[in-house]
């Protein structure tokens, strides 16, 4: 065991050194975006985040790797990403492209833009992990709600219940209804009139008849006016005699003769005399 060391430990020394003459060591990216002030070796910086991006993407499709190793490659493709812009911002400073502005737009597998909650991003399987399904499911639409004509159009006859006897069943039902009304409302006379409960009810008043509470004086009179044996009918309101309508009749034939053939200062005189006598 010692001696496969030894040679292990020899053959990586070896390699080790012909880098190093060479030249070929490969430079490790800055932790910090801003201790870089190449604008060339921020660009490359910038292509090689992507690079990892796009093969962490590839590989969090495949959703046999299990939900932890899945939660993990999601959170370093977002920590790569905040990383990226971080550069892309440090690349604007120096003079470069702003590719915040310009860049293309994360996509998935399907080309789509990728959906995310307040920056942090899901893809591939991740998407379809307890907790992270129902962020993508889409509301149902709100129902539209339906305008006034909409809603007349519907209105008709049949809506004010007028067509209720045209479906066959309520016309019976109705009918049979009566009958059994009909049939406990005699079945009912029947039992009061073999009680004698009607014979014992007072005379029915009629409703013909005039109820006043006039005193002895105006009664008398009344009576006095009217027939022999006849009825009795009361006035409520004062009925003129026979004189006064002629009277009235031949007031308004002289009014309506007067206004045809007499001249305005004709009837200006005739109702000054009038006033003036009190008429």
């Amino acid at each position: 065991m010692a001696r496969n060391a030894e040679k292990a430990m020899t053959a990586l020394a070896r390699f080790r050194q012909a880098q190093l003459e060479e030249g070929k060591v490969k430079e490790r990216r800055p932790f910090l975006a801003s201790e870089c002030s190449d604008l060339p070796k921020a660009e490359k910086w910038r292509r090689q985040i992507i690079s990892e991006i796009s093969k962490k993407v590839a590989q969090i499709q495949n959703a046999g790797l299990g939900e932890f190793r899945i939660r993990d490659l999601n959170d370093e493709i977002n920590k790569l990403l905040r990383e990226k812009r971080h550069w892309e911002i440090r690349i604007r400073d120096l003079g470069g492209p702003d590719y915040n502005r310009f860049g293309p737009k994360m996509l998935d597998h399907e080309g789509k833009e990728v959906p995310g909650n307040r920056g942090y991003k899901y893809f591939g399987a991740a998407r379809e992990l307890p907790g992270v399904r129902e962020l993508f499911e889409k509301e149902p639409a709100p129902a539209l709600r339906k305008t006034r004509a909409e809603l007349m159009k519907d209105v008709d006859a049949e809506y004010y219940g007028y067509r209720d006897e045209d479906d066959g069943v309520l016309l019976p039902l109705e009918t049979q209804h009566e009958k059994q009304a009909v049939l406990e409302a005699l079945q009912r006379w029947r039992a009061e009139k073999e009680a004698g409960v009607c014979g014992e009810k007072e005379e029915e008043e009629n409703i013909y008849s005039v109820h006043n509470d006039k005193s002895d004086e105006e009664e008398g009179q009344e009576e006095q006016e009217g027939e022999e044996g006849g009825v009795t009918f009361i006035a409520h309101v004062p009925v003129p005699s026979q004189k006064e309508v002629e009277e009235a009749l031949v007031r308004r034939k002289k009014m309506e003769l007067l206004q045809r053939y007499a001249s305005e200062t004709l009837q200006a005189q005739s109702q000054e005399a009038r006033t003036l006598l009190g008429l």
